[in-house]
C-alpha cells in the first residue's frame, strides 16, 4: 500500500518534530543549569556527572539546531542575514551560555577580542557554531579554552583553542562542502563541521569566500578552530 506522505510531507514533519525537540531540550538544558547551579557536588564523581549530562544536552541541543537550520538553508527558508555587529559582544554571549559548562569542568576560558571590532555578518549563524566549537572544545580539552577573534589581512579570524590532544589527522585543513563525502565521516562533528561550514560559504566579499579551517599545535598547543570571514 502505497504512504500516502510525499517525501516534501515527510521532510516537513520531520522539520517540525526536530522544532519541537529542540524547544523541549532547550528547556530540560535551563532546568540542569539552575539544579547544577543550586547543589554543589557532593564530590568529584558528581561534578563529572555533572558536567557530563550538561556536556551532552548542550551537544544535542547544538545538534538539533544545525539540523533544522540545514533544512532550512535547502529549502532557502534561512536567509543569510549580514549585519554590523560588535564581534566581542558575539563571543561574551557565547561564553555566557557554556559558563556552567566551563564550570563543572574546571576550564579555565580566556577570551581576546578588542571591544571596538566591528565586522558584517550573520549574527545568529557565527553565534550558533561559535558556540558549537566552544561545547566540542569543552568536551576535549585538558582545562583550557582560548577564544579569540582579530581582523587580518582584511577578513575576520575567530579561533576556538584549546590544550587538549588536537583533531584527528584526517580533520585537519581547510573545511569544504566540496571535500569528498568520505571526509564528514561517523563523527560526532560531522553535522557541526557540515553546518559551520556552509555557515563560512555563504558569507561573501567580491572574490573572497568564508571558510573554515582545523588545525592542531595552536596557541595552547591542542586543537584549533578557525573562521574565517571576508
Amino acid at each position: 500500500m502505497p504512504s500516502k506522505y510525499s517525501e516534501d510531507d515527510f521532510s516537513l514533519i520531520l522539520a517540525s518534530s526536530v522544532h519541537d525537540m529542540k524547544n523541549s531540550l532547550g528547556m530540560l538544558l535551563g532546568s540542569l543549569e539552575e539544579v547544577i547551579s543550586e547543589m554543589d557536588p557532593a564530590n568529584q564523581r558528581q561534578a563529572n556527572q555533572f558536567a557530563t549530562l550538561q556536556y551532552e544536552a548542550s551537544r544535542i541541543n547544538a545538534e538539533l539546531v544545525q539540523l533544522l537550520s540545514v533544512y532550512r538553508l535547502q529549502k532557502q527558508r534561512l536567509p543569510v542575514v549580514v549585519d554590523e555587529h560588535y564581534v566581542a559582544e558575539i563571543l561574551e554571549d557565547q561564553l555566557a551560555r557554556n559558563e556552567t559548562l566551563f564550570a563543572t569542568r574546571r576550564i579555565e576560558v580566556v577570551m581576546e577580542c578588542n571591544h571596538d571590532l566591528v565586522w558584517y555578518f550573520d549574527g545568529e549563524m557565527i553565534a550558533s557554531i561559535i558556540n558549537d566549537a566552544l561545547v566540542n572544545a569543552s568536551r576535549y580539552t585538558k582545562d583550557r579554552i582560548l577564544l579569540s577573534a582579530t581582523a587580518v589581512a582584511d577578513q575576520l579570524e575567530i579561533r576556538v583553542c584549546d590544550n587538549g590532544s588536537g583533531f584527528p589527522k584526517d580533520m585537519l585543513g581547510v573545511q569544504s562542502l566540496h571535500n569528498d563525502a568520505k571526509e564528514f565521516n561517523q563523527t560526532r562533528t560531522n553535522l557541526g563541521l557540515y553546518f559551520a561550514t556552509q555557515v563560512a560559504e555563504l558569507h561573501q566579499k567580491g572574490q573572497l569566500q568564508g571558510q573554515l579551517l582545523l588545525c592542531n599545535e595552536g596557541r595552547l598547543s591542542g586543537g584549533e578552530w578557525v573562521l574565517t570571514l571576508p
